[in-house]
């Protein structure tokens, strides 16, 4: 099993971004099964996903919606981040943050 985490940052306060819902899934041949939710904490992590088996086809997505409607009354250019990644085989641990701003978004696979 392969534990999966992520961290989101607002870089557009150049801060953590606390409280964005995040949701786990397992893509199948019937198409994306839910395996857990969280939300980000002060610090933006979400550390209490669930673990999948290598070699799964795995989903994150973020709730940016809920997380701005709580800071602005602008609908966002995003309402939600989708990242789907490959678990591969030799991987303990995956930690997938996310910098994130009204307008833009970058992820990368982090250590």
């Amino acid at each position: 099993m392969t534990g999966i985490s992520t961290h989101v940052l607002d870089t557009s306060i150049g801060r953590p971004a606390e409280g964005v819902p995040v949701e786990l899934a397992l893509h199948t041949e019937g198409g994306w099964k839910v395996l857990g939710a969280s939300a980000t904490d002060s610090d933006g992590r979400a550390k209490d996903l669930p673990a999948v088996e290598a070699g799964s086809v795995v989903r994150l997505l973020f709730d940016t919606a809920a997380y701005y409607a709580a800071r602005s009354d602008e609908t966002p250019f995003f309402p939600e981040v989708s990242i789907v990644f490959t678990v591969a085989p030799a991987q303990h641990h995956y930690h997938v943050p996310l910098l994130l701003n009204p307008f833009g978004y970058s992820v990368y696979r982090g250590s």
